[in-house]
């Protein structure tokens, strides 16, 4: 039987590149982590969007 380790949403959030695509973890409140996966083209989209709201 596997050790159980606790899930949290500590930690940072994590972009590798797997294969072809970018695999983009985030952590989240109340524990475990959202994971994504993007081609290029989606991360340069996705950067866009998320500067023009912080900017």
């Amino acid at each position: 039987m596997a050790a159980m380790k606790p899930r949290t949403g500590d930690g940072p959030l994590e972009v590798t590149k797997e294969g072809r695509g970018l695999v983009m973890r985030v952590p989240l409140e109340g524990g475990g982590r959202l994971v994504v996966e993007l081609s290029a083209d989606e991360a340069t989209s996705l950067g866009d969007a998320l500067k023009a709201v912080v900017s």
